[in-house]
C-alpha cells in the first residue's frame, strides 16, 4: 500500500532541494545496504558523511526518503539531494592562465598541465579547466553534462591536448566526432616492463571495479556486459630494461582507458598510485636499483601519461586538423634517467 501523503510530502519537499547524484542500479545488483551501494559510485566521499545524508534526509530510493538498513535493489532509482546546488551549477571564472594552441571562432585546444582537474566535481570545486574557460570566452556551449565548452576529458594528473567548442554547431560536430571514433588521439606512456612485440591492441570492456570504487577494470565473457567496449592500440617507442616508452592510440574513450588496459597485460602505467604502477614492479631487489626508482618517482609524481596527439575534422571548414605538443619536462627527465640507467647496466 502506498502512502500518498507521505509520497507528495517527499515530492514538495524535494522541489527545494538540488539533485547532486542520481544513480540506477543494475539487473544484476545483489541487494547491498544503500550506503554501500553508495560508496561504489561516489568518489571523495566518506561512508560516514554518507551514513550522515541518509540521516538527514537527502537520500531517495525510488522518490522516497530511506533509512541506514534499506538495501538497494535491481532497478532502483538512487538520489542525494542537498538544499543547495551542484558546484557545477555555481561555476566561477578564475583567472587561471592557459596555454593555447590553437584558437579560431569555432575551437581551441589547449595544453592541459598535470594536477589541474578538467572540470569541478566532489572534493574540486575550483582552480580547474572550466573554471579557467569561462574566464577567458565568454557563452560556450554546455555540452550533455551541463559542462561548458568540454567536448572531451583526461585525467587530473594526465598532461596534454584537449579542444574546447566555442559554439553550440562546433559542440555538436566535435561531439559527433569523438562518438564515431574519427577524431584521433595518440598518448606518450611510461610503463613497466618489456614488450616481446613491438606493437599490438587490448581489448576488452571497461567498467567499475567490484571492489575498489575508485578503479576501473577489464570485464571478459559472460562479465563483457560490465563494461562498455574499448580499444587500445600500442607500439613500443623506446625498450629502457625495466620500463618501457610506449605510443597509444585510442579507438574508444573511456575513463582510465590507458591506464586500465596497461595493467591489464601486465604493464602498469610507472607511478600510477590508483592502478598500483607507484612501486617497483620490475627490476632488482638491490638497495641502490629502489634509490634509483625513487628518485624518478620524485621527478614524476604522477601517472606518467601524456595527450601528445590530437586531430579532428574542423566543425567549420571541414578540413584535417592535427595538433602536437612537447612531452612535459618531468617525464621527458624521467624518461632520460631510465635510458642512462639502462646504458649503464648494459655496460657493466
Amino acid at each position: 500500500m502506498v502512502d500518498n501523503d507521505s509520497t507528495e510530502q517527499n515530492e514538495h519537499e524535494d522541489e527545494d532541494l538540488f539533485e547532486h547524484f542520481q544513480f540506477t542500479a543494475g539487473a544484476n545488483q545483489v541487494p547491498l545496504r544503500v550506503d554501500k551501494f553508495l560508496m561504489n559510485f561516489m568518489e571523495n566521499v566518506t561512508r560516514s558523511k554518507i551514513q550522515q545524508s541518509i540521516k538527514d534526509g537527502s537520500v531517495r530510493v525510488n522518490n522516497d526518503v530511506v533509512k541506514a538498513n534499506q538495501k538497494i535493489k535491481p532497478g532502483d532509482d538512487v538520489r542525494v539531494l542537498f538544499k543547495h546546488p551542484t558546484y557545477e551549477g555555481l561555476l566561477v571564472a578564475e583567472d587561471i592562465p592557459l596555454t593555447i594552441i590553437h584558437e579560431d571562432d569555432d575551437v581551441v585546444v589547449v595544453n592541459k598541465p598535470a594536477g589541474m582537474v578538467v572540470h569541478p566535481g566532489h572534493g574540486n570545486y575550483s582552480g580547474t579547466l572550466i573554471n579557467a574557460l569561462i574566464h577567458h570566452f565568454d557563452n560556450l556551449p554546455n555540452n550533455s553534462s551541463n559542462r561548458p565548452g568540454l567536448v572531451h576529458r583526461i585525467d587530473k594528473d594526465t598532461s596534454g591536448l584537449l579542444v574546447i567548442a566555442k559554439n553550440e554547431e562546433a559542440m555538436a560536430h566535435l561531439s559527433a566526432q569523438f562518438a564515431a571514433k574519427t577524431s584521433e588521439r595518440e598518448y606518450i606512456a611510461i610503463v613497466w616492463g618489456g614488450f616481446d612485440e613491438e606493437s599490438g591492441s587490448v581489448e576488452g570492456n571497461i567498467g567499475r571495479h567490484p571492489k575498489n570504487r575508485l578503479q576501473n577494470t577489464v570485464w571478459l565473457g559472460e562479465d563483457a556486459h560490465k563494461g562498455k567496449p574499448a580499444v587500445t592500440h600500442f607500439k613500443v617507442l623506446e625498450d629502457l630494461g625495466y620500463v618501457s616508452v610506449i605510443s597509444c592510440r585510442l579507438e574508444t574513450g573511456r575513463t582510465h582507458q590507458i591506464r586500465v588496459h596497461m595493467k591489464y597485460i601486465g604493464h602498469t602505467l610507472f607511478n600510477d598510485e590508483r592502478y598500483g604502477g607507484d612501486t617497483i614492479l620490475k627490476g632488482t631487489s638491490f638497495t641502490k636499483y629502489k634509490q634509483f626508482v625513487d628518485n624518478c618517482f620524485k621527478i614524476l609524481p604522477r601517472q606518467a601519461l601524456h595527450a601528445r596527439t590530437l586531430g579532428f575534422e574542423h566543425p567549420k571548414t571541414k578540413q584535417w586538423m592535427q595538433f602536437s605538443c612537447d612531452i612535459p619536462n618531468d617525464i621527458q627527465e624521467c624518461i632520460e634517467k631510465w635510458r642512462n640507467y639502462a646504458t649503464n647496466s648494459a655496460d657493466s
